[in-house]
């Protein structure tokens, strides 16, 4: 009997993680920088290609600088924000690779923000921010 309960259960768990949604933070064109949540979904099987920009020897203080607690003012974060990613946009709204999820990862660890603060905060448009159409170079973020 106790068998027949735990197999109905992994089922159960089974169905509600496979019908869960899942949510994008990129965009489809190269020019604006999306941050918003999406209705894309992925499958388990779908894998995403390394990132080309090593997120991880970037320097964040651009944004930790300006985007401090309590009140993150909306202004200044997501001005510190474009700074810090517009020279990536090709890359964080390239869907094939782990680029966003990567970037915010590392900006969440260094500056301890809400879950989806830029998502909520920094917009310009239906697409997320709108970054100028020749970033600066990208070695401008390189830490020392």
């Amino acid at each position: 009997m106790e068998r027949i309960w735990v197999s109905s259960y992994f089922a159960i768990l089974l169905v509600l993680l496979a019908s869960s949604p899942t949510f994008s933070t990129s965009s489809s064109d190269g020019v604006s920088l999306s941050t918003s949540l999406g209705s894309t979904s992925r499958h388990l099987l779908q894998a995403k290609k390394a990132c080309p920009v090593q997120f991880q020897f970037l320097n964040y203080t651009i944004i930790t600088s300006q985007c401090k607690a309590p009140k993150y003012p909306a202004n200044r974060c997501c001005a510190a924000f474009k700074k810090f990613a517009c020279p990536y946009a090709k890359e964080i709204n390239d869907f094939t690779t782990d680029c966003a999820s990567v970037m915010f990862s590392y900006i969440n660890l260094y500056g301890k923000y809400p879950p989806g603060l830029f998502a909520s905060e920094c917009r310009e448009g239906e697409k997320g921010l709108k970054c100028p159409k020749s970033p600066p170079s990208a070695n401008t973020n390189i830490a020392n």
